[in-house]
């Protein structure tokens, strides 16, 4: 029987928990080359990918990569706009039927956002990088997850049963860390 599928989120925020601006678009101040290697090499290892129609990646591997965009313009499941890909509405299909459309049963799947991709896959995570800019605020930005900035990216996360690891500096100079938010149980807090 084939490993259950492992779900992990990649993220970078700002410090008030914005992915992108007011506009929508990514900000200079959050592209962050240290970061852009450390996401890479996560997406590397996944089976899948996982985004809403507005978030994607393009880096050396990107047209290798399944991947699944999540749209509220299909139904349930479509094919997607490129090789090795599906669209998917989660009112109308499940996560599996999506995976099954793209032949994916098992391994890794990395969630790339944006807010209510992220948000949808809270109950599910083994693990969250959450990536964070200090220094960058972006009011009226839009968030990692619904819920901020009525709550933190770390209590949204603590909320839904994950804690915190070790931060790890991706880049000093900029002042950019990375912190693997896991169940509590593989973490061994609480």
């Amino acid at each position: 029987m084939a490993a259950p599928l492992r779900i992990e989120g990649y993220v970078i925020v700002s410090e008030d928990g914005m992915i992108a601006d007011a506009t929508g678009v990514m900000p200079p101040s959050l592209v962050v080359p240290a970061d852009q290697a450390f996401f890479e090499r996560g997406l590397d290892r996944a089976d899948v990918v996982v985004h809403g129609r507005h978030s994607q990646e393009s880096h050396t591997n990107s047209a290798r990569r399944k991947r699944i965009i999540l749209t509220r313009s299909v139904s349930a499941l479509k094919e997607g706009p490129a090789p090795l890909s599906v669209y998917w509405n989660p009112a109308g299909a499940s996560f599996e039927q999506a995976l099954a459309m793209l032949g994916v049963s098992s391994g890794l799947a990395g969630i790339i956002g944006g807010t209510e991709v992220f948000g949808l896959f809270l109950p599910r995570y083994a693990a969250f990088h959450l990536t964070r800019a200090a220094g960058v605020r972006l009011p009226g930005g839009r968030p990692v997850f619904p819920q901020v900035p009525a709550c933190t990216p770390d209590e949204v996360l603590l909320g839904h049963g994950l804690r915190p690891g070790p931060a790890q500096r991706l880049d000093a100079a900029r002042d950019v860390s990375v912190v693997t938010w896991e169940p509590m149980a593989r973490t061994g807090v609480g």
